[in-house]
């Protein structure tokens, strides 16, 4: 199924017009018939000088493109900065969509594009030419390539680059998050196969992560039969994670290294639907935090984010807590011009740890979102992007809004914070206003009651109401790195109303907007507390017990002026 050399010459099958060909340079242009073969110009002789094609492959559509180069040779360069050749997943021009840019000896691992277009641009300047590069293409069936990565899609195992099989897997897997799956899924695999697919090499460096959704391959004692084996490293060489057959999915395995080979093998009969998994890599994409605050930002930030991108931010705190998510920087791909909402690319928010939680909010575009606090202790983040246009993405901080009841009365501020959600902290890392005025602890809770007059309080007057503030400081630094939260206590003493408003938090510079986080909730909890603390309002009985004192002496006066 090669073909003849005289055929690379020409433009390709289906060529209707030309693409960024300079004048008198044939090159470029939309290839659309169900395979075809290209070439730079004047392949095998070497390629002109200041020349740019572009060609569009456009088969028909549910299918994929399939992508070989049979000959290469560009100018080198370290970054391919003089002469090379680009690949994208769908149309030219997207930075999301870059599959790669390549030049030199070596030639572009084949590929298969995401949906039914594929772009290649090839791009010389006025120095060095070379022999220029030949690639074929077909069509594919997306059933049989439903697998992606994001930045590369590759196959690898197959010895003819240029005749595909429907049946060809393995591949070098280099996104930032991706799905494999064994050849002919869901239907039954073919037998006597074997496919490699190495995942990593995307420059995060971070581990990698592997999740089955389906599995179903041939059992026997020891998978002596059909299995799939997952090493910890880019070949078989690395150390072994597991082996597996059968029916029951695989467990979700974390590589320890910045590669994962997951090979797959089928004997000669008896096959099963065989698999579907899905790969990210730990860092960029998907992440999970714990600690009271923290800060994440969309892959690659903040330059474009890829394409084909399902990320997912989970923050998990402990019990109490709520979680308080500040945009610093948002940039994604905007609105649909016809529905208004966000359908292409987005970042959405649920309360709790799963998307069939409450949603609390869906952004995209420029948008400049205000921060969204939690009702739980948990918050999901995913980052949803389509096929083209990528943007810059986003930056998050976020902090865990500690859970505390405060109250006041007229001379009082009363502060209880539940000691489990401080657990790690002595209760002299909480003080209000001065070291000097730590908390103490109390049963199961962290308590400070201090009066006015002391605890660096002040009197002010906002709104034309007269206020007393002090700020709660909790002091979470560890070693050399200073990490102090701060919360503006208030009180109006007329009404015997109290507020909590986080000042200092994750960055001080955005956060310096003060916002209240006493809720409904805040309150309903600590009402029992509130009871507690009525029950022990000093000021109140003092005052009560000398009205009560002032009666009794004026009714004494009263008597002993009639009896006189």
């Amino acid at each position: 199924c090669t073909p003849s050399p005289s055929f690379w010459a020409s433009p390709g099958k289906g060529v209707s017009h030309s693409l960024l060909s300079p004048p008198g340079i044939k090159c470029g242009g939309v290839l659309s018939a169900p395979s075809g073969n290209f070439s730079s110009p004047n392949f095998p002789g070497p390629y002109p000088y200041e020349t740019e094609c572009t060609w569009l492959i456009v088969v028909a559509e549910g299918s994929s493109v399939l992508l070989s180069f049979s000959h290469f040779e560009l100018e080198y360069h370290a970054a391919c900065a003089y002469d090379y050749l680009q690949v994208y997943n769908g149309a030219a021009r997207d930075r999301g969509n870059l599959l790669g840019t390549f030049c030199g000896h070596s030639p572009p691992p084949p590929f298969s594009s995401a949906w039914h277009v594929m772009a290649v641009i090839f791009r010389s300047d006025r120095h060095v030419a070379k022999r220029g590069f030949a690639a074929a293409y077909r069509k594919g069936s997306r059933e049989g390539w439903r697998w992606q990565s994001i930045h590369l899609s590759v196959l690898l195992h197959h010895p003819h680059h240029s005749c595909l099989s429907a049946d060809a897997c393995g591949g070098q897997l280099t996104g930032l998050s991706g799905e494999i799956t064994s050849p002919r899924y869901p239907e039954s695999y073919p037998n006597d196969a074997e496919c490699r697919w190495s995942i990593g090499g995307t420059g995060s460096g971070g581990p990698l992560t592997l999740v089955f959704a389906d599995f179903q391959v041939e059992g026997g004692q020891g998978c002596g039969f059909d299995y799939v084996a997952l090493f910890d490293g880019p070949t078989a060489a690395a150390p072994r994670l597991g082996r597996y057959c059968g029916s029951a999915r695989p467990p979700r395995t974390v590589s320890s290294t910045p590669y994962l080979l997951v090979l797959f093998k089928s004997d000669f009969n008896i096959g099963g639907r065989g698999f579907k998994a899905h790969f990210y890599s730990a860092g960029e994409c998907q992440e999970v935090f714990t600690t009271v605050k923290g800060n994440f930002s969309s892959p690659q930030y903040p330059n474009y984010y890829p394409n084909n991108l399902k990320c997912q931010w989970s923050i998990q705190l402990p019990p109490g807590y709520r979680v308080k998510v500040f945009f610093l920087d948002m940039e994604l791909e905007g609105r649909s011009s016809l529905t208004g909402g966000c359908d292409y690319d987005y970042l959405a928010a649920f309360d709790g740890g799963a998307e069939n939680g409450s949603l609390l909010g869906r952004w995209c575009g420029r948008e400049n979102p205000s921060p969204v606090t939690s009702r739980s202790n948990q918050l999901l983040l995913v980052l949803h992007t389509d096929r083209n246009t990528a943007k810059r993405g986003f930056s998050i901080a976020y902090v865990g809004v500690v859970p505390m009841n405060v109250s006041c009365t007229r001379t009082d501020f009363h502060i209880q914070i539940p000691v489990q959600s401080l657990a790690q902290l002595e209760r002299n890392r909480i003080y209000l206003g001065t070291p000097s005025c730590a908390a103490q602890v109390v049963g199961r809770n962290f308590k400070i009651h201090t009066r006015f007059d002391t605890c660096g309080t002040e009197s002010q007057k906002r709104n034309n109401t007269s206020i007393i503030v002090s700020t709660l400081y909790i002091d979470f630094s560890a070693g050399d790195q200073e990490d102090i939260h701060q919360y503006e206590v208030q009180c109006e003493p007329k009404r015997k109303e109290a507020s909590v408003t986080l000042i200092a938090g994750p960055d001080p510079s955005r956060l310096s907007q003060a916002e209240n986080l006493v809720d409904a909730q805040q309150r309903e909890g600590g009402a029992t507390d509130a009871r507690e603390i009525k029950s022990q309002d000093t000021s109140d009985i003092v005052f009560i017990s000398i009205c009560i004192l002032a009666g009794l002496l004026m009714v004494i006066a009263v008597v002993g002026l009639v009896l006189l």
